[in-house]
């Protein structure tokens, strides 16, 4: 499915239908792997906002964005938009690491996913987005 098709009601398809589609375009590891990440990324946050920004890239939001969910020939990379600003005391980061505030993980096809890890950073993504936020209005 492509952004110009209809959604299930008719209209332009919703971030939710079109992370949907790109789970069942990918048919492989990766969508199987998205799949749990989006799963993980949901349990961490239950209020959290799915996106499709960039052409074609799913984005998990609460507060501003706490990730994306890139697919690779090789790769599913989550990029944490304030990675470099998070604890990562179990070293989940693994890619771009170089920059000042994007980090990511790049997940290959046999890698197993620390959950509970990945959950927390998750969390924590959020409580710096909620401050950060909280910070502006009192400005």
């Amino acid at each position: 499915m492509n952004e110009a098709q209809d959604g299930a009601n008719g209209t332009a398809p919703s971030p939710t239908e079109l992370i949907d589609a790109r789970i069942t375009e990918l048919g492989d590891w990766r969508g199987a792997l998205l799949a749990k990440l989006r799963a993980l990324i949901r349990e961490a946050d239950p209020e959290v906002t799915e996106e499709w920004k960039w052409r074609g890239v799913p984005v998990w939001s609460h507060a501003g964005i706490i990730c994306t969910g890139e697919t690779y020939k090789k790769a599913v990379k989550m990029t944490f938009a304030k990675g470099a600003a998070l604890d990562d005391p179990t070293g989940l980061f693994n890619a771009s690491l170089e920059g000042n505030v994007r980090r990511a993980i790049d997940f290959h096809e046999d890698d197993a996913v620390d959950e509970a890890a990945l959950k927390a950073l998750i969390r924590a993504a959020v409580r710096l987005n909620l401050a950060q936020k909280a910070g502006k209005k009192r400005r």
